[in-house]
């Protein structure tokens, strides 16, 4: 069986690095790059469109003969600039100061061009209700164009609920095929965590990690969900690939049917305490 939960490997500047071949899947590779200030990464698209999100830091991004510099105070102070490239261009990194950044990617035809996405351009949300309140900003997401990348980052308070009620999107009750990883970074760093799970309900298919900062869970497939204990604040970014295309990338997942009504309730169910008297 695929190792579902990745560690980061802080004695490599590649901290992580996730093919098809290693996640047992047909279309997301995955990386995770910390950079020291003056330090070069450099990667040919070859046939993948890819998507560079910064997580902290300042760098100058090449792609061919496009130039950008981009920064990020860090990913719970400010929204991302994103450079996207398309098959078939030699893109370049080059750390200013020490720079941390995401890079993944998916085979693509190169229907579109270079292009840097800035933060006015993304939609933000506040999604959910009660405890699953939770903030989900499309960094790559439809209308944003990109021939099979989705990229989201997700903020979740301490003692509350992101991905609920669970979905899927893995053909079952005929949801989209996508693959997906949850890359997470958590404060505090040592000691915060949170509770991710994958699980279908046609099958015995069942796994809970919990998930420490810098960590990454893959969702091959399934319904998922992330819990987060008080105290805990949680930072995820999502980059999915799959069978949808261009403007087809904005189809909904399925939503767990014993749960998907708390869309309408949030509070519903709930316990009032205290029970049994005063």
């Amino acid at each position: 069986m695929k190792e579902h939960l990745i560690k980061p490997n802080h004695d490599s500047e590649i901290l992580m690095n996730v093919t098809p071949e290693s996640a047992g899947w047909n279309y997301l590779s995955f990386k995770v790059v910390a950079l020291k200030a003056g330090e070069k990464y450099e990667q040919a698209t070859g046939g993948d469109e890819i998507a560079l999100v910064p997580l902290q830091g300042q760098a100058t991004l090449t792609a061919n003969e496009a130039q950008f510099e981009v920064s990020r105070q860090g990913y719970f102070e400010e929204p991302p600039h994103i450079l996207y490239a398309p098959p078939g261009t030699a893109v370049t990194v080059t750390a200013i100061t020490p720079f941390e950044f995401a890079v993944g990617g998916a085979p693509a035809e190169g229907k579109y061009p270079i292009r840097l996405f800035r933060p006015d351009e993304m939609k933000q949300e506040v999604r959910g209700g009660g405890v699953a309140v939770r903030q989900v900003n499309h960094v790559l997401a439809y209308p944003l164009p990109a021939e099979r990348l989705i990229l989201f980052e997700v903020y979740v308070p301490g003692g509350g609920y992101s991905g609920w009620p669970p979905h899927c999107h893995d053909r079952f009750a005929d949801s989209p095929y996508l693959e997906e990883v949850y890359y997470y970074r958590i404060d505090p760093e040592k000691s915060g965590y949170c509770l991710h799970r994958n699980y279908r309900v046609d099958t015995d298919f069942d796994e809970v990690f919990t998930i420490q900062d810098g960590e990454c869970v893959l969702v091959t497939q399934g319904f998922h969900q992330v819990a987060v204990p008080p105290g805990s604040q949680v930072y995820f970014l999502n980059y999915l690939a799959g069978e949808l295309l261009d403007e087809d990338r904005g189809t909904p997942p399925y939503d767990d049917p014993d749960w998907g009504w708390m869309k309408e309730d949030y509070d519903g169910n709930k316990l009032a305490l205290p029970l049994f008297g005063k």
